[in-house]
């Protein structure tokens, strides 16, 4: 079975992510936690045509991805876990753990360096927060972050499942914790101590600058306290808390075209003399 999965591994990861958005999106429909301010329609078209514009893009630039480096990575001996012959039973968690702290850092950097700020800014730029949010990242920080995940597999040589499974978990996670979905603020509590929550990540999406740099994790939620990025709630509260970056807050500006635009595009305020600029 295991054999399997990894021969169809792009099925497989397309399954679960066709699973996930499918059963947030429904989430958002039966008990969402903020009313949008602009259209679903027009903001899921523009952000699912990025997305699937990104997905062809990696195909065509990549010859292999993850899973496939992984193989290569054992085939020659490359990386850490390679040359250490590990256990799966450790490799497989560990990989998982260590992925993911590549992952918040490399989040993290992006907003600290300004060039890398605006390729992420696009992602930000989305005046209303909910799945599709998690699906919106502009072509050139794809490509980037995927050549930071290679060598983050190469350095690392982890089990071809292992990255698999990897994957799966931040593509799954990036789903639940972009959702609009409310969950009881007890359960909330609880669950925020072993998971990345959406209201937990929301924070992360705020317009102001201090409530944009915190709250960087993906996956798991224990990056954010250990190195000082964690911020339990946003300062006006989840229903009234303003989402987006200012000067990218019209409908104009989610347009496809727009959004390839973006980093080179000014941000438009009003009676500001500047904008967010984390």
């Amino acid at each position: 079975m295991l054999s399997l999965i990894l021969d169809n591994h792009s099925l497989a990861r397309l399954i679960a992510f066709l699973v996930a958005i499918s059963l947030v999106g429904g989430w958002e429909i039966l008990a969402p936690r903020r009313a949008l301010t602009v259209s679903k329609a027009l903001r899921w078209a523009n952000n699912w045509l990025i997305s699937a514009m990104n997905s062809v893009l990696l195909s065509a630039i990549f010859p292999v991805l993850g899973v496939g480096l992984a193989f290569i990575a054992a085939e020659k001996d490359w990386g850490l876990f390679n040359n250490l012959d590990l256990s799966p039973v450790v490799g497989i968690p560990l990989f998982v753990v260590l992925f993911d702290l590549a992952i918040y850092w490399q989040h993290r950097i992006f907003h600290m360096i300004p060039w890398l700020w605006r390729l992420h800014r696009m992602h930000h730029a989305d005046p209303d927060f909910d799945v599709s949010s998690g699906i919106r990242f502009h072509p050139l920080s794809i490509i980037l972050s995927m050549l930071i995940k290679m060598s983050v597999i190469v350095l690392i040589g982890p089990p071809p499942v292992a990255v698999l499974l990897a994957e799966i978990i931040l593509n799954v996670t990036a789903m639940f914790n972009h959702g609009n979905i409310f969950l009881p603020p007890r359960f909330d509590a609880v669950l925020r101590l072993f998971l990345v929550t959406p209201d937990m990540h929301r924070v992360h999406h705020s317009v102001k600058p201090e409530e944009c740099n915190s709250n960087f994790g993906f996956n798991f939620p224990w990056w954010d306290r250990l190195f000082g990025s964690y911020r339990p709630q946003p300062g006006d509260g989840h229903i009234d808390m303003e989402i987006g970056i200012r000067g990218f807050q019209n409908i104009r500006t989610q347009m496809l075209d727009k959004l390839i635009l973006h980093p080179w595009l000014k941000q438009e305020i009003k009676g500001r003399s500047r904008g967010q600029t984390p």
